[in-house]
C-alpha cells in the first residue's frame, strides 16, 4: 500500500508509525507544516518528505494562531503530493491542524487519528473550534484513537465508530537492564520522564519527594527529573527552595533514542499529570519492569492496574502520591512484584508489534 500521513515528521511517535508502517512493504509520504529535519530519515531515505516550510515556531503556538493563509498554502500542497504520490490511503495524525488539511484535501479513504490535545482542548476554544473538529471528523472515512477515554471524548462531537488502535512499546528496546549511571547501588531513585510543563503536574513530584525525605532521613532517597520545558528554572528553583538540590538530579532534555536508559536508573516511576491522554511513558517505565504511581486523569488509569502494577491515585493530592510512592520504598518486594507485572503487562496488552499491525489491517479494511 501506499500511505500518505500528515503530521508532525519532526514527531518520535510520528517516525516510529512511518518507519514501522513501511518496513511492513509499504511505501510512506509524509507532509508536514514545517520543514523536516532530513538527518531523522536518513536510514529510510525512501520515504518521501514534503512540507510549505512554516517555521516550527509557528507550528507550535495555539492553533488559533495559524492564519487561513497557512491552510490554504498547506491544501494546495498536499493536493500536489496526492496527485505525484498517488496514496491509497491519507492517514492525519492530529484531528485540528492535520485532520483540517486532510478534510480539505477531499481524498478517500481518509483517516484520523486523536492525539489528545485536539479533541480534548482545541474544541474548548471556541464555537468555531468545535464546528472545525466536527468538520474535520465528518470528513474521516475512520477515526483511529489509542485510548478508551479519548473514544468518549470523541464521541461528543461524531456518531461514527472510534478504532482503538493502542500504542504500544518496543519491547526489545525498554527491557529491564542496569545502567550505569549517577546513583550509588542502594539508592532508592524516584523520578519521571517528561516535557516540563504544567500540565504533568512535576510540582507535585518534587513536593510529595521532600516529604518522604523528611519522614525518612536517613534513607538514600534520590529524584530523577530527565526532559527539558519551560517549567525547568521553576522546578529548579523549588528543589532549591525544599532544600534538596543534593539529592536531585535535572538531566534537561534527552533524546528519545537514550530514554530507555534513564528508565532503568528508577526504581519508582511517578507521573502526577493534570491532563493526559495516553501514558507512552508510563508504558516504557512498566516494561523496565519498573512500578508506577499515576494520577487518575485521561488515559493513565488504563494503561496502570492499581495495585497490579503501580498505584492509581487522585490528581492534585500531595498526600497520596506520597503514601503511594512511601509503600514501594519500603517493600522492596513490592516494588518487584508490580514492576514485574507491569513488564508482562506490556507484553500482553501493549506490544508495538501488535499496534503495527492492528493499524495494517485497519488500513486494508478501509
Amino acid at each position: 500500500m501506499r500511505i500518505l500521513i500528515l503530521a508532525d515528521s519532526n514527531s518520535p511517535h510520528t517516525l516510529r508509525w512511518a518507519k514501522s508502517i513501511r518496513n511492513n512493504n509499504n511505501s510512506i509520504a509524509i507532509f508536514s507544516i514545517h520543514k523536516p529535519d532530513p538527518r531523522l530519515y536518513e536510514d529510510t531515505p525512501d520515504i518521501l518528505l514534503s512540507s510549505i516550510n512554516t517555521s516550527r515556531e509557528l507550528q507550535t503556538k495555539d492553533e488559533s494562531n495559524i492564519s487561513k493563509l497557512i491552510y490554504l498554502r498547506a491544501r494546495k500542497k498536499v493536493k500536489q503530493v496526492i496527485k505525484k504520490f498517488n496514496p491509497d490511503i491519507v492517514h492525519s495524525h492530529y484531528a485540528s491542524s492535520y485532520g483540517l488539511i486532510g478534510a480539505l484535501s477531499g481524498f478517500h479513504p481518509y483517516l484520523i487519528s486523536l492525539w489528545g490535545g485536539d479533541i480534548f482542548s482545541f474544541p474548548n476554544k471556541s464555537v468555531l473550534h468545535k464546528e472545525i473538529l466536527k468538520f474535520s471528523l465528518s470528513k474521516a472515512d475512520r477515526i483511529l484513537s489509542t485510548s478508551r477515554v479519548m473514544e468518549a471524548e470523541a464521541k461528543k462531537y461524531t456518531d461514527k465508530e472510534v478504532i482503538i488502535t493502542p500504542f504500544g512499546i518496543d519491547i526489545e528496546r525498554f527491557y529491564p537492564k542496569k545502567e550505569n549511571n549517577f546513583f550509588k547501588p542502594d539508592d532508592i531513585v524516584i523520578g519521571t520522564i517528561k516535557t516540563l510543563e504544567k500540565r504533568y503536574g512535576i510540582d507535585y513530584l518534587i513536593k510529595a519527594f521532600k516529604l518522604l525525605r523528611k519522614k525518612f532521613p536517613n534513607k538514600p532517597l534520590k529524584l530523577l527529573i530527565v526532559g527539558g520545558g519551560t517549567q525547568r528554572e521553576f522546578l529548579e528553583r523549588m528543589v532549591k527552595e525544599l532544600d534538596l538540590e543534593n539529592e536531585t538530579i535535572f538531566t534537561g532534555y534527552v533524546n528519545h533514542d537514550d530514554i530507555q536508559k534513564y528508565h532503568n536508573m528508577l526504581d519508582i516511576y511517578v507521573a502526577m499529570s493534570l491532563e493526559e491522554s495516553f501514558g507512552v511513558a508510563i508504558l516504557e517505565a512498566s516494561a523496565c519492569g519498573k512500578p508506577v504511581v499515576v494520577s487518575n486523569v485521561g488515559g493513565l488509569p488504563e494503561v496502570v492496574d492499581h495495585e497490579k502494577t503501580g498505584f492509581v491515585v487522585e490528581k492534585e493530592n500531595l498526600e497520596a502520591v506520597a503514601v503511594a510512592i512511601e509503600k514501594l520504598i519500603c517493600n522492596p518486594e513490592l516494588r518487584n512484584e508490580l514492576g514485574n507485572n507491569g513488564r508482562l503487562k506490556v507484553l500482553r496488552e501493549y506490544n508495538w508489534k501488535d499496534s503495527v499491525e492492528k493499524m495494517i489491517s485497519v488500513y486494508k479494511d478501509c
